[in-house]
């Protein structure tokens, strides 16, 4: 939705990846998680190409990596403002912190699902 007498401004546009960039530039450098995702990522890329998987298969990596790596900045960003708000030990803000850790949890084992189904019919191939 468009503020009142705030005409588009492609430099506002640009401005705003600028934030979007210097987010990821924050979760890599202060999340110890959010890096373990992208080593694992790596990884899996290596496997893809390494095992000529489908465009289907690369379909499904792309989606259940963005959904972990999303999963991890929305995360992130709970835990970063419930401690703002509150850095007292205090039950609801665990709670919170612990639903969005779930989330986290949850899309990861979706992508290892995903991960298991695509790779080890081929690494099935490979050792017989």
């Amino acid at each position: 939705m468009k503020a009142k007498g705030r005409k588009f401004s492609f430099g506002d546009r640009l401005q705003s990846f600028r934030y979007a960039f210097r987010g990821i530039t924050e979760l890599i450098r202060g999340e110890h998680n959010f890096r373990i995702h992208l080593a694992v990522l790596v990884i899996v890329i290596a496997a893809g190409f390494f095992f000529s998987i489908s465009s289907t298969s690369w379909l499904t990596i792309i989606l259940v990596s963005a959904l972990v790596l999303v999963s991890e900045s929305f995360n992130t960003s709970v835990e970063k403002l419930a401690d703002i708000i509150n850095p007292e030990p205090d039950e609801r803000i665990r709670k919170a912190k612990d639903i969005a850790a779930a989330a986290v949890l949850i899309s990861v084992i979706a992508a290892v699902i995903a991960g298991l189904l695509i790779f080890v019919p081929h690494l099935k191939k490979l050792f017989d």
